[in-house]
């Protein structure tokens, strides 16, 4: 028998001399963001990760100098700083119009960027026609980032827009430096279509300090732009 004729191996080609070609370039990873709300209509803006806001960026580079100076603090520490901002919404009304609290939760939330809670009555009042576990008012507390975000949206843009504005009273602090101020509709607010609301509430908005005085906290709060009546 024939033998089979074995089949020539092909050289394998060569790889040319040179530079090997270059990978191609990874696309750049896309910055993180979140979403804040905007002073305009209550949208939503983009916001890349890491940003500050300007309320606290002016505490540290303005006001923690300032207060240091004033009260001759020997220690970071003993600086005092804004830990926590309270709003509440009391409704009365809503004892007769359940309805109000649920624009009142809508319109908290576009305020402040959070879900309130909503508050309920402690026990009957007969003669308020108040039951037990009737809603009575919603309430937010912010803290961190969305704590500055409020403060600053709040003087910058809200209490300007107030009718005849000539400052906010200094005499709302309780004697350990905390701040409570009131506000007779929620409309000064840019997030708040006018055209959309059913009945104006008045808020009240409790900042509370680590000041261990009232003096403290005035300077605290001047220092960040709250302006105090003369």
């Amino acid at each position: 028998m024939a033998k089979k004729e074995e089949k020539a191996e092909k050289p394998k080609a060569s790889k040319p001399a040179g530079d090997p070609k270059p990978k191609a370039d990874k696309a750049p990873k896309a910055k993180a963001v979140t979403q804040t709300s905007s002073p305009e209509g209550g949208k939503q803006a983009p916001r890349e990760k890491g940003y500050v806001p300007r309320a606290q960026l002016r505490y540290a580079k303005t006001a923690v100098p300032a207060l240091t100076k004033k009260f001759s603090f020997k220690n970071p520490m003993m600086v005092p700083r804004l830990k926590k901002v309270v709003i509440n919404m009391g409704l009365g009304a809503a004892v007769g119009n359940p309805k109000l609290i649920d624009s009142a939760v809508e319109e908290l939330r576009a305020i402040t960027g959070q879900q309130p809670v909503v508050r309920r009555a402690r026990k009957s009042i007969a003669s308020f026609k108040l039951r037990e576990n009737l809603p009575i008012g919603v309430m937010v507390t912010l803290r961190r980032q969305k704590m500055w975000e409020f403060f600053d949206r709040l003087v910058a843009f809200g209490l300007p827009r107030t009718r005849d504005f000539k400052g906010v009273s200094p005499r709302g602090f309780d004697g350990r430096g905390n701040y409570t101020m009131g506000l007779r509709d929620q409309i000064i607010f840019p997030e708040i279509d006018y055209d959309k609301i059913d009945a104006t509430k008045g808020m009240n908005i409790s900042f509370v300090t680590s000041a261990k005085t009232d003096e403290e906290g005035r300077e605290l709060l001047r220092e960040l732009g709250m302006p105090f009546r003369a």
